[in-house]
């Protein structure tokens, strides 16, 4: 199985640069370029190859996992590759063309419906991918939120490029989920550049870095849990940003900039405008972020003025805390 999946190796990471116009150097890193078209490969690709090197997975494993979209598909995509089963257990969140190739690639998809305790599903998809581990005695649960190699992928690899290609950096800013990401990257650039600042970006009604969960709307930014793998970040600041403000930096990314992001990289946008009203912004800066998904995926609700106006008459109520500053948080400490 080794062999095979490094041939899908080569397909992932190396991804392209993009300068954009902007205030200051502001790049973005086209993580839509990967394999299955998500930054989410790189995680998949880690946990899988470690598995398989320690004999956690054979042949006959069936893979598990709870996935919001991207991951799950990064997973399927490279499972099918390995001739691996997997079963990705998803909620309503879920964008509707990612569930349409969801289960185009694999044989078996289970769709909970029951909000956890938080308004959320992350709780509830976790409670049935153990279920489904109990089930099937060979099985793997790939456990994107805790397992060490999600953050390593990046620490190896995206974080490993951007040191490669950049000689200074002032600012990268993460949307965050299951953290491995934001992890992964901190550290890794942080040890060529130490001053560079982390800005976690984050939706409202995630419970990442609040204790005010609320219903959420869209896939691949926020989680109804804390995070285990962000004990091991270095994250400088937060930003919280409402879902009219990810929708309008959604398709301000398409207008200004000519890209077409998902979700999470027009709320990186938009914290990162928001960041630079309320801190010094100058020409010489060198930002950095990631558009992690293709956009296209997300036609059917933010770039959808029939959801939107759904979605706004929902969440008209304020969130207490907008944006707010947190202290370097040291390797090994949790928030």
């Amino acid at each position: 199985m080794l062999e095979k999946l490094l041939k899908v190796q080569s397909l992932i990471g190396n991804t392209p640069l993009r300068t954009l116009n902007f205030d200051c150097k502001l790049s973005v890193k086209m993580e839509n370029a990967n394999y299955s078209g998500s930054i989410k490969d790189r995680a998949a690709f880690n946990i899988l190859y470690n598995a398989i090197k320690l004999n956690e997975i054979n042949q006959h494993t069936l893979i598990v996992e709870s996935s919001s979209g991207n991951f799950a598909i990064a997973l399927a995509m490279i499972c099918k590759q390995l001739g691996l089963k997997f079963i990705p257990v998803i909620d309503p969140n879920i964008n509707a063309d990612s569930e349409k190739i969801l289960r185009m690639l694999v044989e078996e998809v289970v769709k909970v419906d029951k909000p956890d305790i938080t308004n959320g599903y992350l709780l509830t998809r976790i409670e049935k991918v153990k279920e489904l581990c109990q089930q099937y005695p060979n099985s793997y649960w790939t456990n994107q939120y805790g397992n060490p190699y999600n953050y390593l992928a990046y620490y190896h690899s995206l974080g490993k490029e951007i040191c490669n290609h950049f000689e200074r950096l002032d600012y990268i800013f993460i949307a965050v989920s299951s953290c491995g990401t934001i992890t992964g990257v901190s550290k890794r650039v942080k040890e060529k550049f130490p001053d560079v600042k982390i800005i976690a970006v984050d939706v409202e009604g995630s419970v990442l870095f609040s204790d005010v969960p609320r219903k959420r709307f869209v896939s691949g930014i926020g989680a109804s849990k804390k995070s285990q793998l962000v004990e091991e970040a270095s994250i400088d600041g937060v930003v919280h940003v409402t879902h009219k403000e990810l929708i309008k930096g959604c398709r301000t990314l398409l207008s200004e900039q000519g890209v077409l992001g998902g979700a999470s990289s027009g709320a990186v946008y938009a914290a990162i405008k928001k960041y630079f009203t309320h801190h010094p912004l100058s020409k010489d800066m060198q930002v950095l972020f990631f558009s992690t998904d293709k956009g296209d995926s997300y036609l059917s609700n933010v770039y959808n003025d029939a959801w939107v106006e759904r979605v706004l008459h929902q969440t008209e109520a304020p969130i207490p805390a907008i944006m707010l500053e947190v202290p370097v948080i040291p390797n090994g400490t949790s928030l």
